[in-house]
């Protein structure tokens, strides 16, 4: 199952670079913003027909959750709108190298603090060395 989690990731990576590309030339036609605004709306639409038929958690206990754990959403729009903006200026290899690397960071940190109920996971040299390697591929793709 665990190797089935590691392919699942990198399809998902691979979709949202073409997710990226794609949103990143809509936003030059209608707007950043909108480009974003379309993006959510027809999630919605599609998530709700999906939830209609295969639906099985209680979406009624939203009000019993950590309230941070709804900032979900909110931070998907600014995930979202930053790849919109940043791909027609930086394309979308080095916006993507720049997220990654940006995901990997903050992750690494909640991990170290066990923030959000993650499991913890100290920084150590490696993860250093790492973060360092990619930060000169960046600048080295550029």
């Amino acid at each position: 199952m665990r190797y089935m989690a590691y392919l699942l990731a990198l399809l998902g990576g691979i979709a949202l670079s073409f997710q990226g590309a794609i949103y990143g030339e809509l936003g030059k036609t209608i707007g950043q913003l909108e480009t974003s605004f379309y993006n959510f709306f027809v999630g919605v639409i599609l998530l709700g027909i999906l939830w209609l038929f295969f639906g099985k958690g209680k979406l009624s206990q939203v009000a019993e959750v950590p309230k941070w754990s709804l900032l979900g959403g909110a931070l998907g729009v600014v995930y979202l709108t930053t790849i919109v903006i940043s791909i027609p200026f930086l394309g979308v290899g080095i916006t993507m190298v720049a997220v990654i690397i940006g995901q990997l960071i903050m992750s690494m940190v909640i991990e170290h603090f066990g923030w959000l109920r993650s499991r913890k996971a100290r920084i150590n040299k490696e993860k250093v060395l790492a973060i360092i390697s990619m930060l000169i591929a960046l600048i080295l793709i550029n």
